[in-house]
């Protein structure tokens, strides 16, 4: 699993690539941790590389969501595959979080 960021003003874009599985999920939690991550209001999460996901992966998301949401911080994903975005779906995350299909998409729901 490789994490990129990329920031834009008060947006930080995260790209996954590879499987987000339980070794690679430890640095997953470690960036979102991160006390800097909180300085932006908007974390982009771009899965167009991510291949599969596993519970640990989810579970790192689902475990930040309450503490970007009361610092009042979007986390929306995009570019998901099919596959990734069934999981998802599946498990009923996809009504938790916010998943949209591309960059403009979540650039204009971020600016909401």
């Amino acid at each position: 699993m490789k994490i990129t960021q990329d920031i834009k003003d008060s947006t930080i874009i995260m790209t996954l690539d590879g499987e987000l599985d339980a070794s690679s999920s430890v640095i997953l939690d470690e960036e979102l941790s991160a006390p800097e991550i909180m300085k932006y209001s908007k974390i982009l999460v771009d899965c167009r590389n991510l291949n599969y996901i596993s519970s640990a992966g989810l579970g790192v998301f689902i475990s930040h969501l309450q503490r970007f949401e009361d610092a009042q911080i979007k986390l929306i994903f995009f570019n998901m595959q099919d596959k990734v975005r069934n999981v998802f779906e599946i498990l009923g995350l996809d009504l938790l979080m916010t998943i949209v299909t591309n960059y403009e998409e979540a650039i204009t729901i971020a600016d909401e």
